[in-house]
């Protein structure tokens, strides 16, 4: 049975494809921290990410909560993958630190080369092509010690992570660190079906929307996409900090990549233009409660997703807004905004 939370259902995909909707594919790794084969020790793991990336957000949102930035290394590639121009061909992720960015007109300062494998490669995929896998697709999670890719499925990587976060190398004392996937089983009930909601609908339904070359495809995600907006701010409206009460958990964090997109990017780029996040009060002031948590900022940059998203669409043009009512992300400093 399929996981609605993790992977979408791969039934009839060519059909589906061949109709114009957009289907997501299946992560190929799924080894496992605490395995003997892939213990977990400070310095040993290395992640792969792309900060233009959703699916990626979610994990340096994870790595930067629990404390890890010290040890779990990480190399971030260009948010736009390489063109036909390539000799390597396109639509490769590439760690590439002095390519320029055409929305900077210089190079971006996150980027960098390749450091997990000490080879220096030049692609996500070269690392992919040393285990005799074409697959292609970031975040990677890389085992420095044995050479080889532990997985490259998301939602995995970040529970992970929260499980050993202290054999890890956290350097947040446990009793102050969050837990993103809590004992307690009702809560973990919720969170569950938080999860599931909130991937159809909201994190996939976001490519439903912009990628699907399907009318109809568009929009049933499209409204399902804003129901769940409404659903979630009335959730929200109780004085709740957080989606499951008042701790952060993973629900929350796989929320977050969507929403901190919608305004400047995806409101337009994926034809969501039915309301900004800004216009539900109580998911506005989520959205900046936990963009002002410790390390959440850092895990994310809208210069990459304005570039990525923007900078691979028909003519690679990056719009310079939205400026009303302020520019982002300085508008998620300001929980009150919503209100004026």
């Amino acid at each position: 049975m399929t996981d609605k939370s993790t992977q979408e259902d791969q039934a009839a995909i060519a059909q589906r494809r061949a109709k114009g909707e957009f289907v997501r594919g299946i992560s190929g790794f799924r080894g496992v921290i605490g395995d003997p084969d892939f213990p977990a020790e400070p310095g040993r793991y290395h992640l792969y990410v792309a900060l233009n990336c959703p699916w990626c957000h979610r994990v340096t949102l994870a790595r930067n909560v629990l404390g890890l930035q010290n040890g779990i290394t990480m190399d971030v590639a260009f948010p736009n993958r390489t063109d036909e121009s390539d000799p390597e061909g396109p639509n490769l992720w590439e760690f590439a630190p002095k390519r320029t960015a055409t929305l900077t007109g210089a190079p971006l300062p996150e980027c960098t080369g390749e450091t997990g494998t000490g080879k220096r490669l030049r692609f996500a995929k070269d690392i992919y092509r040393a285990e005799g896998s074409e697959e292609q697709s970031v975040p990677i999670l890389y085992d420095k010690i044995a050479g080889r890719i532990v997985n490259n499925e998301s939602a995995e990587i970040i529970r992970m992570l929260d499980a050993h976060a202290d054999a890890l190398g956290s350097n947040i004392a446990t009793a102050k660190r969050v837990q993103l996937l809590p004992t307690y089983d009702a809560l973990k009930k919720d969170i569950h079906e938080l999860n599931e909601l909130i991937y159809t609908t909201i994190n996939n339904g976001a490519y439903k929307a912009g990628f699907s070359s399907d009318q109809s495809v568009y929009a049933a995600a499209f409204d399902a996409y804003f129901k769940t907006l409404e659903a979630l701010d009335d959730r929200l409206s109780d004085g709740r900090s957080f989606l499951t009460g008042n701790q952060f958990t993973e629900a929350d964090l796989r929320l977050f990549p969507t929403l901190y997109r919608h305004d400047p990017v995806y409101y337009l780029r994926m034809k969501l233009n039915g309301a900004r996040v800004l216009d539900y009060p109580h998911l506005w002031r989520w959205l900046c409660r936990v963009y002002a948590m410790p390390g959440v900022a850092a895990a994310g940059s809208l210069v990459h997703c304005r570039q990525g998203y923007f900078g691979r669409s028909w003519n690679g043009v990056v719009p310079k807004g939205p400026l009303k009512p302020m520019p982002y992300p300085e508008a998620y400093l300001q929980p009150d905004l919503s209100n004026r």
